[in-house]
């Protein structure tokens, strides 16, 4: 099979190919750190696809079992090691997920549900050893591109309003504010917005075409 990464991690004249992802799955943070970006599903394209699909179930789920309380939202993720397997097997079979690897670690998770939804709705979170580095931002332009590639009008989420971050992440990715109440707002983007149809460019046309 093909394979969907380009060999180096410079790929600023990169066009793309059939074989590539919606979007392409290298990124690099500003301090030049590299991770790489993938469908959780990719796991079974491996020889012993059953074993690698459980070793990336167990490599998110632990970066979810010790994750702070105060990152949690909503009752998001789930604290118990047995409910946030529960939690991911249902979003694997509903949903599309990516993860997030640095050093062959899952240091961030994004998802969408269901995934023939008309608009599913989407989720993202990062270890917090690695916020700041621009991955949340990075994980919702791949949950655009794929939501947009698997046929989805839109995607809506819900956040806290305890937090800006992820706000400000919204808002500049073309989020319009839904509903609201006191301690949460409803966003959506539909996918044909301009920023998703940008998302999902090559990296060397993304560089030539940067949003204003």
């Amino acid at each position: 099979m093909a394979s969907n990464a380009c060999s180096a991690w410079w790929h600023g004249d990169c066009e793309g190919t059939d074989a590539c992802p919606p979007r392409c799955p290298r990124f690099r943070d500003d301090d030049g750190r590299p991770y790489l970006l993938r469908p959780a599903t990719d796991a079974a394209d491996a020889t012993d696809g059953s074993d690698a699909v459980s070793g990336l179930l167990d490599a998110t789920v632990a970066m979810y079992r010790d994750y702070p309380a105060e990152h949690r939202s909503m009752g998001i993720p789930p604290v118990h090691e047995g409910r946030i397997r529960q939690w991911l097997d249902g979003l694997a079979a509903r949903g599309r997920n990516v993860v997030a690897t640095f050093d062959d670690d899952v240091v961030g998770h994004a998802a969408y549900a269901p995934r023939d939804a008309a608009v599913p709705e989407m989720l993202v979170y990062v270890d917090p050893a690695h916020h700041g580095r621009g991955l949340g931002t990075e994980l919702t332009k791949h949950v655009l591109a794929y939501a947009a590639s698997d046929g989805c009008d839109g995607v809506a989420l819900d956040v806290s309003r305890d937090n800006p971050t992820a706000i400000h992440v919204y808002d500049s990715l073309g989020f319009e504010r839904t509903d609201e109440t006191p301690a949460e707002l409803e966003m959506r983007v539909d996918t044909d917005h301009p920023i998703v149809l940008h998302v999902r460019e090559p990296p060397a046309d993304r560089d030539l075409h940067e949003p204003a």
